[in-house]
């Protein structure tokens, strides 16, 4: 075992992943993928996903053409894929692929837009797991300010 895998494994931290190491891990594809990188991970308890907003994103050609404003259940379900990835890298390898199915939203809050040019920082923490249903609270935030956040639940299952 080299160093770094050596210090990631006694400070139950993992390197941060790109979107190419995301897609091995989630099933989520284009156009409804929602983070380019996970970041600062400690397996089995947190993690930040990064989103950047960008004008080409495929909603904002309906919400809104005049004001494009990125909908709020689509920053909900950023916090539920990087949450996803939180969870396969806790599980590993063998939880690769394996769906996350969302249970429970709670307590969502949307405290301002996020618009094309924002790079949404979304904190993930868990709070409770229980057999295959794990519990999060999620902020997401742009410069260091809450714009959503939410209480939810998921499901890892084996579609296979």
């Amino acid at each position: 075992m080299d160093v770094a895998a050596e210090n990631n494994e006694q400070n139950n931290t993992m390197p941060d992943l790109d979107v190419m190491r995301i897609m091995q891990m989630i099933p989520h594809r284009y156009p409804i993928l929602m983070i380019e990188r996970v970041v600062d991970i400690v397996l089995g308890e947190s993690a930040t996903g990064i989103k950047n907003v960008s004008i080409n994103e495929p909603f904002f050609q309906g919400h809104f053409p005049s004001r494009p404003v990125m909908p709020g259940v689509l920053i909900i379900e950023a916090m539920a894929q990087t949450s996803a990835v939180l969870v396969v890298g806790t599980l590993g390898p063998e939880a690769e692929g394996k769906l996350v199915y969302f249970m429970t939203v709670d307590e969502a809050r949307f405290r301002r837009p996020v618009t094309p040019g924002d790079t949404i920082h979304i904190h993930v923490t868990k709070q409770r797991k229980r057999a295959n249903v794990w519990k999060f609270k999620g902020e997401a935030k742009v410069n260091g300010v809450l714009v959503a956040e939410a209480v939810y639940s998921a499901m890892i299952l084996d579609e296979k």
